[in-house]
């Protein structure tokens, strides 16, 4: 039976202000789950969106909409986002599940049960934003110590948790398994900020918040959303019911890979939470550390001050996900702060993809093409300059397996570019141009290319697991396998006489001073609606119109029938739309914010007496009214059972 290998990354608020570094946490899961599946293992790979709680609660009482209905789009368009970055989990849980409801429900139960759980008054201090409870000794400047912002005291009926009886045995463990948190930083900060001053017991239902899970004991209590949130690593796998055969196979997972800020909730609460079910703890707990932008976190509010580009749409578009996944894989020491800026990642992508990578998939093909007429030569004798490219693609994986095993992403990656970098070095020793002039080392020549062309294939091969696109388009103009495993590493596959085709830029080069004047127009210009019959640009206020102008626009309620994704766009959606006994075209600049399936059974405003337009070759014969704030794009729906085609006054 093959090894298993549980992965999870937290469950995102889905708050819709998607950037950068929101990215950095599942790109760097989704690589570790590849890496593992590729070294034969049984992975499974989990994410999801935390959607209770007051702040949910709050905005969607602004908008006049059920909490549901507010963070529906927002998790189709994190949904996005993961398909955009090539994310390939094996579950996205969210915590309105139905399963993870009664899984979460279980939990109370059982602690209850065991008297772990007990009812009292709460009183301290809370902070919306993270959702967290603190005592006054852990404030900074009366303000929550983790975002800085301001907290409110409360007094409230609550259940709480025996936290406290379970902070000996969290620090043993500490001490036992020096592993089990990591890096080592984060140990000393739970121990002298948390356990040395002493565990309280935990509030964890609410009775002020509605917007949560009902406790199974006592339905005037919603579970506390932490409790909620942890809970999701053992509900996605069936925890508590009869059908736990995942839970039984996966668990205990080998890694949780969490921002630093939320490591006391997952390593301390949570293992406390497990000690109290008699389950297995997770064999790991990894806080990393953040992306900065001017030595601070990086945030929506942040994105505007330096024109920095962060937004992972725009950053795909413009240069590709592999790009994007290689920057945060990359750059950031692991476990340690990185510093982005754009030119970071502009330089970053031209040195390793373009220049060393791209550069020597494109010299090696084209002299294979010239002086072979595009075929893979034969392997010749092997002499004293091939001795270190030949030995270090054979240490490669190993190289490799060691970093990953210890969580060092940017190394493994390190270690492939280290082998790029010595094959450019090997062409300049060998000096192939040279040899093409002398018809006695043809042998010769021959041998130096095919040592460049293995090189480029296990290269090819290694970065699989880290970028999702360029690797096969690499593999597949050498004749080769596109799902090849590691197996394929070992030197001396390639076969002789195999076709080459000489690839496009795989990594064309970017004019990083022109990009970065064109990106800081991009970042400063004021956003538009994703409307894509608004022009990019224009004026946000209208002048004032008469009614009889007002009375010229004709609004319709229409059914979505049928929606899919316009081709070769990352923003507009084609829907089917039924208005009474009419069915129209629609195309709408909404992706972004709605999954084709989502649309499907909405009611929805539509323009009905719109001149009808083609936009990316698709008839649009209307348009759907959207609200759009500082969140993002919200439908325009009937508060209530309206027939299609019913006229909008």
């Amino acid at each position: 039976m093959a090894n298993k290998y549980y992965i999870t990354t937290p469950i995102y608020y889905p708050s819709g202000n998607w950037h950068i570094g929101h990215c950095y946490t599942t790109v760097i899961c989704d690589a570790l789950a590849r890496f593992h599946k590729m070294k034969g293992e049984d992975v499974y790979f989990l994410t999801g969106t935390d959607e209770h709680g007051q702040k949910v609660e709050k905005e969607a009482l602004k908008r006049g909409i059920t909490p549901l209905e507010f963070v529906d789009p927002l998790v189709a368009e994190l949904k996005d986002m993961w398909r955009l970055l090539d994310v390939g989990y094996d579950r996205f849980i969210r915590t309105t599940d139905e399963d993870h409801v009664k899984c979460v429900q279980h939990i109370y139960q059982k602690l209850y049960e065991s008297g772990d759980i007990y009812k009292a008054e709460y009183e301290g201090y809370y902070c919306t934003p993270c959702e967290a409870f603190w005592t006054e000794s852990q404030l900074k400047d009366g303000k929550c110590p983790d975002c800085g912002r301001e907290v409110t005291r409360q007094k409230e009926e609550s259940y709480f948790f025996r936290l406290s009886k379970y902070a000996p045995r969290i620090l043993k463990l500490y001490e036992n398994d020096p592993r089990f948190l990591q890096p080592t930083s984060r140990v000393n900060e739970m121990v002298n900020n948390f356990l040395k001053a002493g565990l309280q017991d935990l509030s964890v239902s609410r009775t002020t918040v509605k917007w949560g899970i009902p406790l199974p004991f006592d339905q005037k209590h919603t579970a506390y959303v932490w409790i909620d949130a942890l809970s999701n690593y053992i509900s996605a796998l069936g925890y508590g019911t009869e059908k736990d055969e995942l839970f039984k196979k996966y668990w205990p997972a080998q890694l949780h890979l969490v921002g630093k800020e939320i490591v006391r909730f997952h390593a301390i609460i949570w293992p406390a939470i497990l000690m109290a079910l008699g389950e297995k703890l997770p064999e790991q707990i990894y806080g990393h550390g953040w992306l900065l932008i001017g030595g601070e976190k990086l945030s929506k509010s942040k994105q505007n001050a330096r024109p920095e580009l962060t937004d992972p749409y725009e950053l795909v578009k413009r240069y590709g996900a592999d790009a994007v996944r290689y920057y945060l894989l990359r750059e950031i020491p692991f476990g340690s702060d990185g510093e982005y800026t754009t030119e970071r990642f502009l330089l970053r992508v031209n040195a390793d993809l373009a220049n060393d990578l791209g550069n020597l998939v494109s010299r090696t093909q084209a002299m294979i093409g010239q002086n072979f007429g595009g075929k893979v030569p034969p392997q010749g004798a092997e002499e004293a300059a091939d001795a270190e490219l030949v030995s270090m693609c054979g240490q490669l994986f190993e190289r490799m397996d060691a970093d990953m095993g210890a969580l060092n992403v940017p190394d493994a990656l390190s270690e492939i570019f280290a082998l790029v970098s010595r094959a450019n070095k090997y062409i300049d020793e060998t000096t192939p141009w040279l040899l093409a002039k002398d018809p006695a080392k043809k042998e010769r020549l021959g041998t130096v290319l095919y040592n460049l062309a293995e090189v480029c294939r296990i290269c090819a091969v290694a970065l699989k697991p880290f970028l999702t696109l360029a690797p096969a388009k690499i593999l597949k103009s050498f004749s080769c396998d596109e799902n090849a495993g590691f197996d394929a590493m070992k030197f001396g596959l390639l076969k002789e006489g195999a076709d080459v085709e000489k690839l496009p830029p795989v990594f064309p080069r970017i004019d990083i001073k022109k990009e970065l004047t064109e990106v800081e127009k991009m970042v400063k210009r004021p956003s538009v609606s994703a409307h894509p019959e608004r022009s990019e640009g224009s004026p946000q206020t209208k002048s004032e119109i008469a009614i009889d102008d007002f009375s010229k626009i004709e609004l319709k309620i229409g059914e979505v029938i049928a929606c899919e994704k316009v081709e070769k766009s990352d923003k507009l959606l084609h829907e089917t739309v039924k208005i009474g006994d009419e069915v129209r075209s629609v195309v709408s600049g909404i992706a972004k914010f709605y999954s084709p399936e989502e649309m499907v059974g909405k009611k929805v405003v539509v323009v009905t007496n719109l001149k009808p337009v083609k936009l990316r070759g698709v008839l649009s014969e209307g348009m759907i009214l959207c609200a759009e704030d500082e969140n993002g794009l919200s439908l325009i729906s009937p508060e209530k059972f309206v027939e299609s085609g019913a006229i909008v006054k």
